[in-house]
């Protein structure tokens, strides 16, 4: 049964403090073939504020209650009253604590939403954020309730042999009839969303850690049967993540043991539980024949990104939902920050950029707009957005640079120190950075309250040597309704000389403060005055992207051909040849929907040429530099009434623009770059050799005639990633084939029996751009090896295709929405949060042709007219829609 209440809205202006505290909590769990029994002694004491005669409500979630008990005895009817969704005691002590034993039953197999207990491949394991421990027992299931917790999990030796709890492991034995049990105990505090168990057959993958104190800490990755040999790299990502968080912020693991467990059924990409962390295994198993490079950076992040938690999420929780950026964007500045240290800076940092513009921009711009602390919701699942994570992540980004480094670590020290053990709001976080840096942040906390992406206008003026600067704000009002006051916008900037070096040169008059190379830009417009000399300066503003803005540069063209080329700072020089290959794009595609001929701007095409060819810069760079905008990009660039088509035209001959500028030049610079037969290495070296070869292919290969040097060098590749290149290559340019069906064959019959490349292969057919593309994705989801069940399959098909697939989803006659429209009804009933976060690839349905507006809205109406629908599906309708 699905929640398919519209549900009310959750209102942060209504937080109160519960009636009730929980102090401590008792579980049994005994598992058996087909259902679990799940005891829970719960502690509690009313609140000195609370009335004596205020009953006690929890929150259950299509739990059936087999007992309960107060202080040992039994529960009369008259006491309480149950449903699936909620337990109400009456007549409990005025003071003083007692215990409530709640007793439930649970079904984990037939549990396809995959939250709270279910069964994985034969594994048991739990997924309580943010709502899912109401699924295992009746509870005041919020972040701000932190109780210790000890757990007794009884099972079948035979199919669990290992269990697994939260915190450090006490004791264990024999039972009758073949069966045992594992007691856990965990002495901090938590939340219960950061409960977990898990219960199953798995292989272990063990090692140690010292930590800077010198305790010493059991770590231990469990995988499905086999598979423990590809949870290496993720062991040492782990290792290295505890000793980059004592290093950089001062923050010691404080546990005996490290459990990670990877399962091949999750619905997000890990889950940070205290001790036990629960993986999708997508983010932990890895061997060079079937991921990637991003592959193994992703799982580096995500490995980081979970350890990283145990301070920021775990010890310091967030007081309610409504501060959820508190500890994701908190993390995900971290994870950034660890892998960029462990990498390349200006690489993580262009990635990490590329990849806010893509989900975060839209998401600020378009329907499903919230503030990064939103004030009010109807479904916490669908706030587990970009805006939370990625922006959130910027605006402590925002905080380490109008402070300076030195004062940020003393706010997070203070933060950790003042705050350990509590459940935080953003108030409490700003306060402590204030404190550090004795800085007023209160019109930077607008950042947290104001939703949309402000656009930052630069002017130039310059005159007989004095430039001048002219900035200026704007932020318009968005789906969500929130101010556009001035904010306080911190800009990296530089003037840089002809020769490509920083100049040191003050402002003369100015309305902003300037401390070193940022600009604090506090009102809606300032001017600065520099005294230049005889030479014009280049202006590189906005470096490191300082502030997520959107940026319009009134820059002379060939001023920004040449910071394309001298920029000191890496990240400028990407973003001045990104934005002038953006508006080359911009006005092919328009040219293209008018029926005329393209053109491509040859000062752009030769830029792109000399920067994958320059030596001083590091490979991985050099890809990121010569990789043209995607389709989706491009779209965003033209705003409305976009054609789809049109872009996929203007693409493919900007495309075939650089191959003729660079081909063999191109051809030249792969061969240099190959590995040879040397041993494959995950290092960050190698990975940018192979990144920089896989960014040229598409211009050397789109000049080829025939499909067939694609498809030997798909045959000829040693590692996934150079397959991987080889064969989308394939797909994207030559769609229809013999090679490309050839390779996905092969493709196929090597990897059948690996369920994560057999993602990797429904996505390569998902997203190749053909007119059939649409009546393909009907075919391989009738593919046996397909199944709704499993969310990293469904992802790999209709995600792919929904976000992935331009031509495909958008097709004129609308055949694309009804698609995956329909796939989203179905899956809804299997798992409501997938099927909500699939569902925003329709986010932008508003900015498309006519033609297509229509079929979109037409195809969301039918799908939300459903009376069966779960309420995180509706509630992502219901925006999109409104």
């Amino acid at each position: 049964m699905l929640r398919t209440d519209d549900g009310h809205i959750i209102r942060l202006e209504d937080y109160r403090p519960t009636d009730f505290a929980i102090h401590h909590v008792e579980m049994l769990v005994r598992l058996v073939e087909g259902a679990a029994e799940v005891v829970t002694d719960i502690t509690l004491e009313r609140r000195p504020e609370t009335s004596e005669t205020a009953p006690l409500v929890l929150d259950g979630d299509e739990l059936v209650l087999t007992g309960l008990h107060l202080n040992g005895e039994p529960v009369t009817a008259e006491q309480f009253d149950a449903s699936p969704d909620q337990l109400t005691v009456r007549d409990l002590p005025a003071r003083g604590r007692f215990v409530l034993r709640v007793e439930t039953r649970l079904s984990p197999e037939t549990n396809t939403q995959l939250m709270g207990l279910y069964r994985s491949n034969g594994v048991w394991c739990t997924q309580c954020e943010a709502e899912g421990f109401r699924r295992l027992t009746y509870f005041l299931d919020r972040p701000d309730v932190l109780a210790t917790y000890r757990v007794r999990l009884e099972a079948d030796r035979a199919s669990a042999p290992v269990l697994l709890a939260n915190g450090n492991p006490m004791e264990s034995g024999e039972l009758d009839g073949g069966r045992h049990f594992a007691v856990w105990d965990d002495p901090h505090p938590k939340p219960s969303y950061l409960f977990a168990l898990v219960a199953g057959d798995l292989d272990p993958l063990e090692d140690r850690f010292t930590t800077a104190s010198g305790r010493d800490v059991k770590l231990v990755i469990f995988t499905e049967k086999g598979l423990s040999h590809r949870a290496t790299y993720a062991m040492d990502a782990l290792k290295r993540s505890m000793v980059w968080d004592e290093r950089r912020f001062g923050r010691e693991y404080d546990l005996d043991v490290f459990n990670i467990v990877a399962i091949s059924d999750f619905n997000m990409g890990a889950m940070e539980n205290k001790g036990l962390n629960v993986f999708n295994h997508k983010y932990v198993l890895l061997d060079p024949d079937t991921a990637t490079d991003g592959d193994y950076a992703g799982v580096e992040t995500v490995i980081a990104h979970e350890y990283f938690h145990n301070w920021t999420g775990n010890r310091i929780t967030c007081r309610d939902w409504f501060q959820l950026c508190l500890k994701e964007g908190l993390t995900v500045y971290r994870d950034q920050e660890f892998s960029a240290d462990e990498r390349s800076r200006p690489v993580k940092r262009i990635s990490s950029v590329h990849g806010l513009k893509a989900q975060q921009f839209p998401e600020d711009q378009g329907p499903l707009q919230h503030p990064v602390r939103p004030t009010r919701y109807r479904e916490i699942n669908n706030f587990y957005t970009a805006t939370v994570y990625e922006k959130g992540a910027e605006l402590v980004r925002m905080i380490e640079t109008i402070l300076g480094a030195e004062n940020f670590r003393s706010g997070m020290d203070l933060y950790f120190e003042r705050h350990d053990g509590e459940a935080a709001t953003i108030e409490d976080f700003l306060r402590c950075f204030g404190e550090a840096g004795d800085t007023d942040l209160s019109q930077f906390a607008l950042w947290y309250h104001q939703a949309g992406t402000p656009t930052l206008t630069i002017t130039e003026q310059y005159d007989g040597g004095q430039l001048t600067l002219i900035l200026e704000q704007d932020l318009a009002k968005g789906a969500a309704g929130t101010g556009t006051h001035p904010f306080h916008m911190p800009i990296r900037f530089g003037l840089v000389s002809r020769a490509g070096e920083d100049l040191a040169i003050e402002p003369v008059a100015g309305e902003a403060e300037i401390e070193g190379d940022v600009i604090h830009l506090t009102t809606s417009r300032a001017e600065l005055v520099f005294e230049v000399g005889g030479e014009r300066p280049l202006v590189s503003i906005l470096r490191d992207f300082s502030a997520p803005v959107t940026l319009r540069h009134d820059q002379p063209r060939e001023a920004r051909l040449a910071l394309a080329a001298l920029d000191p700072n890496p990240f400028g020089r990407w973003r001045v040849l990104t934005d002038l290959t953006g508006d080359m794009l911009r006005s092919a595609s328009l040219s293209e929907t008018e029926g005329r001929g393209a053109t491509y701007d040859p000062a752009v095409i030769e830029a792109l040429c000399r920067s994958a060819s320059d030596q001083a810069l590091e490979p991985a760079l050099r890809a990121l530099m010569v990789t043209l905008p995607g389709e989706p990009e491009i779209a965003r660039l033209i705003g409305s009434e976009i054609d789809p088509e049109a872009i996929h035209r203007a693409r493919r001959g900007a495309l075939r623009a650089l191959a003729e500028a660079g081909g063999p030049e191109f051809e030249r610079l792969r061969a240099s770059l190959s590995d040879g037969s040397a041993p494959f290495s995950a290092d960050a070296a190698s990975a940018g050799r192979r990144a920089l070869r896989a960014a040229l292919l598409p211009a050397v290969a789109i000049a080829q005639t025939s499909a067939a040097p694609l498809f030997a060098e798909f045959e000829q590749a040693s590692n996934m990633t150079d397959r991987l290149s080889a064969i989308s290559a394939l797909v994207q340019l030559f769609p229809g084939s013999d090679e490309t069906q050839s390779a996905l064959a092969a493709f196929y019959r090597r990897f059948e029996s690996d369920a994560l490349v057999l993602d990797k292969w429904f996505t390569l057919q998902a997203t190749a751009p053909s007119d059939g593309s649409v009546e393909a994705m009907e075919r391989l989801r009738q593919h046996p090896k397909f199944t709704l069940g499993n969310p990293n399959r469904a992802r790999a098909l209709i995600g792919g295709f929904a976000s992935g697939n331009q031509r495909g989803f958008n097709r004129a006659d609308g055949a694309g929405y009804r698609w995956v429209a329909e796939q989203l009804g179905e899956l809804d009933r299997l798992n409501p949060q997938t099927a909500a976060r699939l569902a925003t690839a329709f986010r932008s349905w508003r900015s498309f042709d006519a033609p297509r507006r229509a079929a979109a809205e037409a195809a969301l109406r039918d799908l939300a007219s459903r009376n069966d629908l779960s309420r995180d599906l509706s509630d992502i309708l219901t925006r999109t829609l409104g």
